[in-house]
């Protein structure tokens, strides 16, 4: 983006946080590639939602590290928020028709929804390559033995209290749990792509099924 427009939104956002006086004040903006500068005591650096900016907010009495009262963390946010929506028009401005963030109800390009849709399906497919693969396991059961396309597994009605955990579990206890004792393996940690793989595979399958935690 250019700078002058990233600099531009900045002095505009400078006066408007005089309303925020005694707690926090916007100070400017910059991309997340660049060095971050010395930030004194009372600033603060914080990334918007976007993935690409940061933000330098002027905090009363912060230090950096330290966890900011409710109220300061609030005023905060607010000042967050306002910048990703004038971030959001700038970029929608520069480019007519196009929206690179996670919301706002600006129609995607069909690019943004090709290249989306693309990365789920490889993940997608990649759950259902896990889940009928029985080197997930020692004994050559696989998941699918049990649950052909992902059937009787109703991830909608997680969290729930399950009586094998005598706990409350999420999909993916449920997942590991099978994994160690139908199939006599080891448990994936949560952030294994194989873990994740399988939650997008059983999750797709029961696409359009209402939402229902806690349901048995």
């Amino acid at each position: 983006m250019n700078k002058w427009l990233w600099w531009s939104a900045l002095m505009i956002l400078v006066i408007a946080a005089g309303a925020y006086a005694g707690g926090a004040q916007f100070l400017g903006t910059m991309p997340c590639t660049e060095k971050i500068p010395p930030v004194t005591k009372g600033e603060r650096i914080f990334k918007l939602c976007d993935g690409e900016t940061k933000v330098l907010i002027r905090v009363a009495g912060a230090v950096p590290g330290e966890r900011m009262p409710r109220q300061q963390a609030q005023q905060v946010a607010s000042l967050l928020w306002e910048q990703y929506q004038t971030m959001k028009e700038i970029k929608t401005n520069q480019e007519p028709g196009s929206n690179l963030y996670a919301h706002g109800g600006t129609p995607h390009t069909k690019r943004e929804m090709m290249i989306w849709e693309k990365e789920l399906k490889r993940n997608i497919d990649e759950g259902h390559k896990v889940f009928h693969d029985p080197n997930l396991g020692t004994n050559g059961v696989s998941c699918d033995m049990c649950h052909p396309d992902a059937a009787n597994t109703h991830p909608e009605t997680y969290p729930k209290f399950q009586v094998q955990l005598k706990k409350v579990a999420l999909l993916r206890d449920m997942v590991n749990w099978c994994i160690e004792n139908p199939l006599e393996g080891k448990k994936l940690a949560e952030d294994d792509p194989r873990m994740r793989a399988m939650e997008a595979y059983i999750l797709f399958n029961r696409k359009n099924k209402p939402v229902e935690p806690g349901k048995h």
